[in-house]
């Protein structure tokens, strides 16, 4: 209650969420449908049993426009490590302008401007076409999720012995960024928001061997010091939040599960 009443609740907004089947677009969806919204999805892969779901590859952009039309609100998920993203969001942000989207939210990475790796440096790219276009956007980095910094491990520890980048890392947990993502969908465009980060800054090292304990592995970390220009900006914390320990979940805790 305030002194003027009863506050209304949020309107409802058409919200297409891309990568929406994906390991952050999913509890994303599951939130503003939750909260009321009208949430369509899109992907590569859609689901079968959505009936508000569209097949678009967005480095292709056939079927964007069709996807987007009556979209207030975008939430850009979609991503791809190994290559397609610079496309992908140019088709994205130009169907979005010629069908009006007054607020495209994009999630990104903490330290892309910072570390020269090409994954990085094509998300700091998409960071400065939002910015310099006309669209209302707000970008939200955040740290490295609990899911990669596990599969990380998982591939490591194929190895007797795991050769160990000597780096720090603050790992978040998926929901905690679904649930920021979901609040700024609701909002106004609001540009570049503060970088959110998991609870904890950990090394890899030290992640792994959390990793390796919770599986009864008697495999061995052997941190190892790798040169290169983005390992030492790593080394030197670029890829942490230290100020915006906001996330509510250890990778311990996430491991228990």
């Amino acid at each position: 209650m305030t002194d003027d009443g009863p506050r209304a609740a949020p309107a409802a907004k058409s919200i297409l969420v891309t990568g929406a089947t994906g390991t952050l677009g999913r509890p994303v969806v599951e939130r503003l449908r939750s909260a009321g919204h009208r949430v369509r999805t899109l992907s590569r892969h859609p689901d079968p049993d959505d009936p508000r779901a569209h097949a678009v590859d967005l480095r292709q952009g056939t079927g964007l426009t069709e996807a987007l039309d009556g979209a207030e609100v975008v939430v850009h998920c979609a991503t791809s490590p190994t290559g397609g993203d610079i496309a992908a969001a140019t088709h994205l942000i130009r169907a979005a302008r010629r069908v009006g989207v007054e607020h495209l939210v994009y999630i990104s990475i903490v330290g892309v401007d910072r570390v020269p790796l090409p994954y990085y440096r094509t998300k700091h790219t998409v960071e400065q076409a939002l910015a310099a276009g006309p669209l209302g956007w707000t970008v939200l980095r955040t740290t490295q999720f609990h899911d990669l910094v596990y599969g990380i491990c998982a591939r490591m520890a194929r190895l007797p012995v795991l050769p160990c980048p000597d780096i720090p890392l603050q790992p978040i947990e998926t929901d905690d960024v679904a649930a920021r993502l979901a609040q700024i969908a609701q909002g106004a465009p609001a540009g570049q928001v503060p970088d959110m980060g998991g609870p904890r800054v950990e090394s890899l090292p030290d992640l792994a061997r959390a990793f390796l304990d919770a599986r009864g592995s008697q495999h061995r970390v052997r941190p190892v010091r790798l040169p290169g220009r983005a390992m030492a900006a790593c080394r030197d914390g670029a890829l942490l939040a230290p100020d915006r320990t906001v996330g509510s979940t250890t990778f311990a805790e996430f491991l228990d599960r």
